[in-house]
């Protein structure tokens, strides 16, 4: 079914990651740090930092993002 039944869409990872897309797009630099990007992420959408890492290890997944030097967070797109 491509329409799904879920009424809380905004738990998603779908949902979430391609908000987190977008705060990284945003972004000039190339590499950012994890809490930062967390805080700036936060600005748009309330979440907790399990949640958040858990859509970050989506993006990982996706080849979206990767570890960049000094722990950073790497965009790849």
């Amino acid at each position: 079914m491509i329409v799904d039944k879920n009424t809380n869409p905004e738990r998603d990872l779908y949902y979430l990651g391609g908000i987190l897309i977008d705060v990284i797009s945003n972004k000039n630099s190339s590499e950012i740090d994890y809490m930062d990007l967390y805080k700036l992420f936060n600005q748009k959408q309330e979440i907790t930092i399990n949640l958040y890492s858990l859509t970050l290890d989506w993006l990982f997944i996706l080849g979206l993002v990767t570890k960049g030097e000094n722990g950073k967070i790497k965009k790849c797109f």
